[in-house]
């Protein structure tokens, strides 16, 4: 079983063939059912030897396909401030693809 481990959105996840990851939403018109390559491969392990970059590998790609997009959970954001009478309320929804990982190369 190959793993990888990719950068997307500011995070890093770890992933291997079949996997559903939810990541940051990417700049760009996408819809689902759309193909992802992401080219930032920070270590891949096919079970024999393990490939570490410095800080990307060159020539390795993960694709996967979107499955998902959506928002999150409502969050509430309250500003408060004592003895004052300031007080702001607001929401907000982060929205979010679902990718399933269909090859690690």
């Amino acid at each position: 079983m190959e793993l990888a481990v990719i950068q997307t959105g500011g995070k890093q996840y770890s992933v291997s063939k079949g996997d559903v990851i939810t990541i940051e939403k990417l700049i760009g018109e996408y819809k689902e059912g759309d193909k992802i390559v992401f080219d930032k491969v920070l270590l891949v392990d096919n079970g024999k030897d393990t490939t570490i970059g410095t800080p990307y590998i060159s020539k390795a790609e993960v694709s996967g396909t979107i499955t998902q997009i959506g928002h999150a959970p409502k969050v509430e954001v309250i500003k408060y401030k004592q003895k004052s009478r300031y007080h702001k309320r607001n929401t907000h929804r982060q929205p979010f693809f679902k990718v399933k990982i269909d090859t690690v190369k």
